[in-house]
């Protein structure tokens, strides 16, 4: 029987996706890892044998062997996959028969790179992404299968887990993050594909074969883009400086804000998280304070003490998830 876990963001992206991700892979008996949603507006921070490696497309799995499957509810920049190939391959990383992409998976193209290049009003990362998933559902996109330069990396969704590998255990690895969700974020700043565990299933998994959803959040909140995110305050700029919180695509500052508790809530509901993962609890820690935020108005201040005072709180509040702590990338 096929067996899935979905891996999805809790905030508005940036909330350590790839690490956990390639944690999970480093312990689990995973036959496959599929990227299912967004493109390379998406960068996931991996860091693998001591050596930092930034993907954008090519999922995780490959770090270990893994078949990697870039899905249906992606978009493809052809020139940037094979530029990502080219950067693991020189990086001592072993892609043969490993890479694949979804034959109905679309591809940007340069008049979707043109129509997003002038686009300010959302602090879109300029990709393209939205115009192709605009032609996508308008019926007029492209998708790889009708590249010659992608045959070698094809792989048809329906054979490969229904015929093929009906037993397969895949890991699905999410981009963005659930309030980016084009129909569960705050519209219109918002991304242009599913960021939710639904959107994990619109890839070809029926809903019974869903084991578990690891929901991934910070301790904090960052966002990238045109709305007012941060407040007006001192202290943000130092959580900004000690989590490094630039983005990995873009290289933008991403505005910093405390943790939603009300937003957390709702995600977790809505996704049926089953496994919670609080990342950056040291850069807390550095700061030395840290508030969350109980309704949409009012942040309770707290001292940092140490994790176990956060991880009681959060236990209080959603008794039936499991929460699994991290640091950095190199403590995980």
């Amino acid at each position: 029987m096929l067996k899935v876990d979905v891996i999805i963001g809790m905030q508005h992206g940036d909330e350590g996706k790839g690490k956990v991700t390639h944690y999970l892979l480093s312990k689990g008996p995973y036959t496959h890892c599929v990227r299912y949603n967004g493109g390379c507006n998406a960068g996931h921070t991996i860091y693998h044998k001591g050596e930092k490696f930034v993907t954008h497309h090519i999922p995780a799995g490959v770090f270990f062997g893994v078949k990697s499957i870039i899905g249906p509810g992606c978009v493809v920049d052809i020139h940037k996959f094979f530029d990502e190939i080219k950067m693991l391959r020189e990086g001592g990383i072993d892609i043969a028969d490993k890479i694949f992409i979804a034959k109905n998976a679309h591809v940007i193209q340069s008049r979707h790179l043109q129509a997003d290049y002038g686009e300010t009003k959302l602090g879109t990362t300029r990709t393209g992404n939205g115009p192709c998933y605009s032609e996508k559902y308008a019926r007029t996109g492209s998708r790889a299968e009708g590249y010659r330069i992608l045959e070698p990396y094809l792989v048809d969704m329906y054979e490969e887990f229904f015929i093929r590998h009906p037993n397969a255990e895949v890991l699905c690895e999410g981009a963005q993050g659930a309030e980016l969700d084009i129909d569960w974020g705050d519209y219109p700043y918002v991304t242009s594909s599913h960021c939710t565990s639904a959107g994990a299933c619109l890839n070809g998994f029926p809903p019974q074969s869903i084991r578990s959803v690891i929901g991934v959040a910070k301790a904090y909140e960052t966002y990238v883009g045109t709305k007012d995110f941060q407040p007006d305050q001192q202290g943000f700029n130092a959580l900004q400086v000690a989590g490094e919180e630039f983005g990995a695509t873009t290289g933008r500052k991403r505005q910093c804000n405390w943790m939603s508790l009300p937003n957390l809530e709702k995600v977790v509901k809505l996704n049926g998280v089953t496994n919670l993962v609080i990342n950056k609890m040291d850069v807390l820690e550095e700061v030395g304070a840290w508030s969350v935020y109980v309704d949409h108005r009012r942040a309770n201040l707290f001292t940092f003490q140490n994790k176990d005072q956060f991880c009681e709180y959060v236990k209080e509040y959603f008794p039936s998830v499991d929460v699994i702590f991290s640091g950095s990338p190199e403590r995980i």
